[in-house]
């Protein structure tokens, strides 16, 4: 799954917003100002209340970051959104391709002669500032922390999420939020560490809250200790109603409180530069708290799932593959008589999830791109955007749901009447290189890295690619884009057994359609094979148990052993699933794996 947004734009958007935002910038005495998608959380979705970049300059993927200057602004995005940053943002603000050109090149060309460069101190990372200021040594362009010049201009800006958090039972997580904080208080490299990212939080405390749409998390700061207590931050009354669970070891704090107490506290505290706010360094530093860099202390622990949260996610996968299995069979049966358009597909595959009675939302918004839509890799279909389903296209549907279990995340793309010219090569391309994931055996002290060549290979061969990771971590009833594991050409975690990611290759043509198949998988210790050395090997657990379009396959572009494993998961698709559907669904499903 990938952060999905229509290229909806609003008229104030642009020029009259951007006007303001200057005139705020000549009162400040400020020549430069930086607009990140991020919030003080530093993660991928934020709420209505912190959604700045969009606010400015209309565009609204999931990462990328604004500059402004009084003479020109740009908007930096990488592969992911370039066509979508064309055809969202306003024309005042010209796309920047990122990485390729970094922010400190960009700076140094558009500001010769040096100048004052303001960012809010709350929504940039003491390690991207500290990187930033290093590769703009040499110059006189100056990084200034200060206020938030959007938000003074903010008008109508939505209020903060209250949502009070929830506990999450035992029964899920596997393991009691006492031994989780015994456990990781034990393994600090300090007296104490910050924690600032809410899936962290709600891991270790075992709770969840409903401050970010779709991703069951609290908005909070938290500091835990060597002995396993910990200090909770959080907006006045969203943590009242869990003293009972939380205990006698969790104090509960004002978030407006969480820089001076941690001022008063002693050191050394272990911080994570990639997430921690600059102004917490700044104010760790100014208090002359010795601060010790090191990992999150919980995203590793987090990230390797227990039994109990593998158990879970199992069954959360079943479930939904039942309601995919009835939302492809009634697809089938009406696409093809037209009149169709993408919110009809989303509303009916929401309501397909609901009919589960156990879906509590879906785990991100659909993307559901008809045709030319679908080489959109985030696109999602607003009023403005609906698309008709018609014959002759390939409709890609992205998805997953958030249930007590697990949450879930797959794409299918489905061919609608005849498929367009290419578009079966391309679909089988994609196909083995999933295949090729699903299949991998490696070492332990693997990463991401090191398998993602595996997904791109069979396009890669073609003179093809796709711009995205080739996976991420998923959450246990988290966040469906869940870190540190990834799979990707930048991603050096070694994979580790209870690991959950998604496997997504994909292939894209502009203004035609596109094509992404997506499985979730469980890293596990792999079985003994004849004549393996003494060391431990790991692979990977299917998740999930949907079919394949057949009609998209090029069976002689398969190997035999690319087609033998595509036979035996379409065999155990068949077992898992058929006793969970009935009548056309029930038809749809045998039809759809028979044998290749």
């Amino acid at each position: 799954m990938f952060q999905t947004f229509g290229s909806e734009t609003h008229p104030d958007q642009g020029p009259p917003r951007l006007a303001a935002l200057r005139r705020a910038m000549k009162t400040a005495g400020v020549d430069a100002f930086l607009v990140p998608r991020q919030d003080a959380w530093q993660g991928e979705y934020v709420a209505p209340a912190d959604a700045r970049l969009a606010w400015l300059t209309g565009f609204t993927g999931s990462a990328g970051f604004a500059v402004v200057l009084p003479d020109q602004a740009a908007v930096f995005v990488d592969g992911r959104y370039r066509v979508q940053v064309r055809d969202q943002v306003a024309d005042v603000f010209k796309p920047v391709d990122w990485p390729e050109t970094s922010l400190a090149d960009w700076l140094r060309a558009a500001l010769p002669s040096g100048g004052k460069v303001r960012f809010d101190p709350w929504l940039h990372t003491s390690g991207a500032v500290k990187e930033l200021r290093e590769k703009l040594n040499g110059t006189t362009i100056e990084l200034s922390p200060g206020e938030n010049l959007v938000d003074q201009i903010w008008t109508d800006r939505p209020a903060r999420p209250d949502a009070p958090f929830v506990s999450y039972a035992t029964a899920y997580a596997g393991e009691t939020h006492d031994a989780k904080r015994a456990r990781i208080g034990a393994a600090l490299k300090a007296d104490s560490a910050i924690l600032t990212s809410p899936d962290s939080i709600a891991w270790l405390l075992n709770i969840r809250g409903r401050d970010i749409e779709r991703n069951p998390v609290p908005q909070a700061f938290a500091q835990v200790h060597r002995d396993g207590t910990v200090d909770l931050f959080a907006l006045a009354g969203k943590a009242d109603a869990l003293a009972d669970h939380l205990g006698s070891e969790v104090h509960v704090h004002q978030i407006g409180s969480f820089l001076d107490h941690i001022a008063k506290g002693s050191g050394p505290v272990q911080v994570h530069a990639a997430t921690l706010p600059y102004i917490v360094q700044e104010t760790l530093e100014a208090a002359g708290i010795d601060i010790v860099e090191g990992p999150d202390p919980c995203a590793l622990p987090k990230a390797c799932k227990n039994e109990t949260e593998l158990a879970g996610s199992r069954a959360a996968h079943l479930r939904d593959a039942a309601a995919m299995v009835r939302f492809l069979a009634w697809l089938d049966a009406t696409a093809p008589h037209g009149g169709l358009t993408e919110i009809d597909v989303v509303k009916r595959l929401e309501g397909f999830r609901r009919e589960t009675n156990a879906l509590l939302d879906v785990s991100f918004e659909t993307i559901c791109g008809a045709g030319a839509h679908g080489a959109i890799v985030h696109y999602r279909v607003t009023e403005e955007t609906n698309a008709p389903v018609t014959p002759g296209a390939l409709l890609l549907v992205d998805s997953g749901g958030q249930y007590l279990d697990g949450t879930t995340d797959i794409t299918r793309t489905i061919a609608i009447g005849t498929p367009p010219k290419d578009a079966i090569t391309s679909y089988t391309a994609v196909l083995r290189g999933m295949i090729a994931v699903s299949m991998a055996r490696f070492p332990k002290g693997v990463a991401g890295r090191d398998l993602d060549a595996l997904a791109r290979t069979p396009l890669w061969q073609m003179g093809r690619d796709y711009d995205h990771g080739t996976g991420h971590g998923v959450g246990a009833y988290l966040s469906v884009h869940e870190g540190p594991q990834g799979i990707s050409r930048r991603n050096m975690v070694p994979l580790e057994p209870g690991m959950i990611l998604s496997n997504e290759p994909g292939y894209y043509r502009e203004g035609e359609f596109g094509i992404r198949i997506e499985n979730l998988i469980a890293t596990k210790v792999a079985g003994d094979i004849t004549g393996a050395d003494d060391r431990p090997m790991y692979d990977f657990e299917t998740l999930t148990w949907v079919p394949m379009d057949r009609r998209l396959i090029d069976v002689s572009q398969l190997t035999s052993t690319e087609r033998g494993w595509l036979n035996a998961y379409h065999a155990e698709v068949l077992d898992k699933v058929s006793p969970l559907v009935d009548g056309d669904a029930l038809d749809w499903l045998q039809a759809a794996c028979t044998e290749l």
